[in-house]
């Protein structure tokens, strides 16, 4: 535990496998994120283990 929290989170970079997947991650995003971290979203040709979609995000303590 690094003693942060979700609410703490200020950035967040997704990363895609495919932009179409954009809208549908735009949904679960808006759930767990609601207020509004800065965000970045780019398409990637693939990710690790296959997966597609990855986030990479910074909180504040």
């Amino acid at each position: 535990e690094a003693g942060s929290s979700i609410d703490k989170v200020v950035k967040v970079k997704v990363f895609l496998a495919d932009m179409a997947y954009f809208a549908e991650m735009n949904e679960e995003y808006a759930q767990w994120f609601t207020h509004k971290p800065a965000r970045s979203c780019v398409a990637v040709r693939t990710l690790p283990l296959n997966v597609d979609v990855e986030m990479e995000a910074i909180a504040l303590p």
